[in-house]
């Protein structure tokens, strides 16, 4: 299977040509199948890429969501078919990867309560569509049944619920055993994963799963053993991936994650069919599918294809992007790259609302990297340090941000004005082209496709065939008119006004689309005063208030930098509003944040469940705390709102809008749950308690004769010689898995061990930069690649992650046996005589002749040329070998030579 590499461009419009227009060839090994049986593929080979990972992360809640509630196939039936699917997605992952050193699994545990906000709001959501789902298919169903139309029994079967997906549920703790059992066999059984060793950071341990990894790397980094020429590979969806792959100054680190096709065709889900939504069924009887209807209950599936993003690639963009001569100061490309990462936080992240004046989709981050070029100069300095921010030099930043907002929220205007227009003469043409003339005629004047083989026929009686042209238009005119009147005359309306204005014209004929009302208008004087009255019910000369949600925002600013670098600085901070303030309000912020408080604590798994689930997902929790999301006599039974506003804030659909969701008090919520913690049962209790991570190995890794002896012992610090240099702590579980356990006798050949990651004392700051002994990877770009607009002209595909790698060619008996092969004979009659002819195409000394038949063959032979892989020409190459051989071929010397 060959999947794609996207490599990030970067350039003007900034963001925007972060779109992956680069793809290079990348080989995913698949097994193959033998009469009906996978063989599986042999992950101990060298990978096909040309590349060796040391270390594969996976952020496993990427995995889970669409294999328990996929999109584009059926969804699976019940929990043991939903843990196969996992296990399935990780064995093909790593089948493309191959780590050699470390398997890193994270699944998401208790988030910080800056990231608990938009879990609430997103399980409050789930839980209003998918009732607001129900209530439509019910009223749709009978409206197709009682206009006759035929729909499906309906199923009883009750909807996975995807808020399970969650820190605390009966399900994330059976995900774990599962994982554990997973893992276990595949060290046992596949020769692949001998020499790994696999971590488990499951649900119970507090962190979201991708900063689990981060901190991981970043503790391991900071050894003195670490290998900085380590590759990484981390496989996810999530954009944050990237920025944070790049605060980490690994040089070599790698995103894997699935290619996103838009528009996938989605069954209905009143009828199943594909072609409609819900609102455009009409209940129709389903076609036959197959002969004998073999394939009713199947969708057409593709299998999911997956990229790489080469962080390398983008360093090498923002180098180009970012580098600026006549500093005040040294120029430090790294510290450049952290400063645009902070940068990004402005348009949105997972923790704040993005400013109203800073779109993505507006070129955002290019103007912020213009206004960071000219203000840079001023700073005397870069903005941020090892994760920590210089609140004097951003403050440059948004007020040079903030004299452009007037004119940024008027061009928004104009533009949005601009592109309904053009949408709605492009619905005027695509009408105009549906609807065609108002006759077509037959014969000798009907219309042909240009190029058609068939010809038109000869003119014979123009007069003739003019006239019945207009008498069938007249009698169709007519027919319409008799049509209106009738229908008039049934409805008893008045028929002179329906004959003189006509009918009336429909609403989805309408030019005009029922816009959201929006009372801020911002590209109007006066928005920022309708703004803060609208969004926070305030006067805008209420300065204390203005600069109180500056202040939140700039410490969440300085909070999610930190998070990116160092970690958690504190688990319980929120932005505690639904809207962020304007750029211009950014004065005097320099003293507005000094430090985090000390040694917070996250929430435990179900007083998560508590903060973020809607009542009616409150069937995940005991009995006696599901009655406080819904009695009325419950004291926070203002957390859990039955339905809720949404302000679209200026967007066109709901799921782009805020949900206007009360905020969580802790210190409410603490105490009410206070009187139901003895309700708890033991198994409850356990599921309640926070865990620590899993180091597994089997028997063939050095580190296994080690761990024999560790449980004589409390707790042993991991020798750095015996697992590529990783280091940490090991501890045993109440109920490891050890060789001399014989009540795990189908274990025996694996080690389960708790580890915990290096640490250092407080106060310590990880160094973001690169270590001093790594290679940054030769650059693959060329000078053509930063023009506007990509590649220009020709363009040869990559395969794999060498741009170096040698091409294949054929010598002078290749080139005669493939003239065979092409019946060169015949002119313009080859298999690749359509292909466009190259500047140049010659790898070898072999220069055809002039003239004849070799200049036809010339041209059938450039796209094999063109090709520039390996595998592509030794299957044509098989391929002519395969003919000549039956044909009998005699020729001399060597058939085919490979360079390479």
């Amino acid at each position: 299977m060959i999947c794609f590499s996207l490599c990030v461009t970067v350039g003007t419009p900034l963001w925007q040509k972060f779109r992956w227009f680069h793809k290079n060839k990348y080989l995913f090994s698949q097994g193959k199948e033998c009469n009906g049986v996978r063989i599986p593929v042999d992950t101990t080979r060298p990978n096909p890429n040309e590349v060796e990972f040391d270390n594969l992360y996976l952020d496993m809640n990427g995995i889970i969501h669409p294999c328990t509630h996929p999109e584009d196939k059926a969804a699976p039936k019940n929990e043991d078919e939903m843990m196969v699917a996992i296990f399935e997605y990780i064995d093909r992952l790593f089948n493309i990867v191959r780590p050699r050193r470390v398997l890193y699994m994270a699944i998401d545990g208790v988030a910080p309560r800056a990231k608990m906000n938009q879990q609430r709001s997103r399980r409050f959501r789930a839980s209003k569509e998918g009732a607001e789902l129900v209530e439509d298919k019910k009223r749709i169903r009978e409206e197709v049944i009682q206009r006759g139309g035929y729909l499906p029994p309906e199923e009883i079967k009750e909807r996975f619920d995807s808020n399970c997906i969650t820190p605390g549920t009966e399900f994330m703790d059976n995900l774990a055993k599962c994982l554990r059992y997973y893992i276990a066999d595949r060290l046992n059984n596949n020769p692949g994963w001998r020499n790994v060793t696999v971590f488990l950071s499951d649900a119970s341990v507090p962190g979201e799963g991708e900063h689990k990894i981060m901190d991981f790397i970043r503790r391991q980094r900071a050894q003195p053993n670490h290998d900085p020429n380590t590759h990484h590979c981390l496989c996810g969806a999530d954009a944050d991936l990237i920025m944070l792959g790049l605060a980490t100054h690994e040089p070599n680190f790698t995103i894997i994650r699935e290619e996103f096709k838009p528009n996938k065709p989605r069954p209905c889900a009143l009828c199943g069919q594909l072609g409609h939504d819900i609102k455009d069924c009409q209940g129709t009887a389903r076609e036959k599918q197959g002969e004998h209807d073999e394939f009713a209950d199947s969708m057409p599936v593709s299998e999911q294809e997956f990229i790489f993003i080469r962080l390398c690639v983008l360093r090498e963009y923002l180098a180009r992007e970012l580098t600026m001569a006549s500093l005040p100061f040294p120029f430090d490309f790294e510290r450049s790259v952290d400063d645009w990462v902070f940068m990004c936080f402005f348009v949105g992240n997972d923790f704040l609302p993005h400013l109203p004046s800073l779109e993505i989709r507006e070129g955002a981050i290019d103007r912020l990297v213009g206004i960071y070029k000219d203000v840079v100069h001023k700073t005397g300095g870069y903005l941020t340090e090892n994760g920590y921010v210089k609140l004097e030099r951003v403050e440059l930043i948004m007020q040079a941000v903030g004299v452009a907002e007037d004119n940024i929220f008027k061009k928004r205007k104009e533009d949005d004005e601009g592109f309904k227009r053009r949408m709605r003469e492009k619905k005027k043409r695509m009408k105009m082209e549906q609807r065609g003339p108002a006759y077509l005629t037959t014969g000798q004047f009907t219309p042909h496709a240009l190029g058609g083989r068939n010809q038109p026929e000869a003119v014979q009686n123009a007069r003739h065939q003019a006239y019945e042209m207009r008498k069938q238009s007249m009698e169709r005119n007519n027919k319409d008119a008799a049509q209106s009147l009738k229908a008039a005359m049934r409805n008893g309306g008045n028929v002179s006004v329906m004959c003189s204005r006509g009918a009336k014209r429909k609403a989805e004929d309408s030019d005009s689309e029922p816009e959201p009302e929006d009372n801020v208008r911002l590209w109007e004087e006066g928005w920022k005063q309708r703004y803060y009255k609208n969004k926070f019910d305030v006067d805008v000369m209420d300065e204390d208030f203005r600069k109180k949600v500056v202040q939140s925002y700039v410490e969440g600013l300085c909070w999610v930098l930190r998070y990116y670098y160092q970690g958690c600085a504190s688990w319980k901070w929120y932005f505690p509003f639904h809207y962020a303030p304007f750029a211009s309000d950014f004065k005097d912020i320099k003293g507005m944040f000094t430090d985090f408080e000390k040694d917070t604590k996250p929430f435990q798994p179900l007083e998560q469940l508590m903060s973020v689930f809607p009542a009616a997902s409150g069937n995940f929790l005991p009995e006696t705390w599901r009655n406080l999301m819904s009695s009325p006599d419950s004291s926070i039974i203002d957390f859990y709102p039955d339905d809720f506003a949404i302000d679209l804030n200026g967007k066109k659909y709901a799921w782009q809008g805020v949900a206007l969701l009360p905020f969580v008090d802790e210190r409410r919520l603490r105490a009410a749950l206070a009187d139901v913690y003895p309700d708890l049962t033991p198994e409850e209790v356990k599921r309640n308690s926070l865990g620590s991570d899993f180091i597994f190995l089997g028997k063939a890794h050095p580190l296994y004769d080690f761990i024999q002896e560790l449980y004589r012992t409390e707790a042993t610090e991991i020798p750095a010689d015996l697992c590529h240099g990783i280091q940490g702590t090991l501890n045993l579980d109440d109920d490891p898995i050890l060789p001399d356990n014989l009540s795990c006798s189908s274990f025996f050949l694996l080690c389960r061990v708790k580890f915990l990651d290096p640490q250092y004392p407080d106060g310590f700051v990880f160094k973001a930069t690169l270590l001093p002994r790594a290679k940054i990877p030769t650059n693959v770009l060329k000078p053509e690649d930063f023009e506007r607009g990509g590649h220009r002209g020709s363009w040869r595909p990559q395969l794999g992650f060498n741009p170096n790698r040698q091409q294949a060619h054929l010598d002078q008996s290749s080139f005669r046996a493939l003239g065979h092969n092409l019946n060169t004979g015949q002119r313009g009659r080859g298999h690749f005589s359509s292909a466009p002819p190259p500047s140049s195409y010659h790898q070898g000394n072999y220069r055809p002749p002039h003239g004849g038949r070799h200049q036809s063959f010339q041209r059938k032979t450039r796209m094999l040329t063109r090709t520039n892989t390996h595998t592509t020409a030794l299957i044509l190459i098989m391929k002519v070998a395969e003919k000549r051989a039956r044909l009998q071929i005699r020729g001399r010397g060597r058939w085919f030579c490979l360079s390479g």
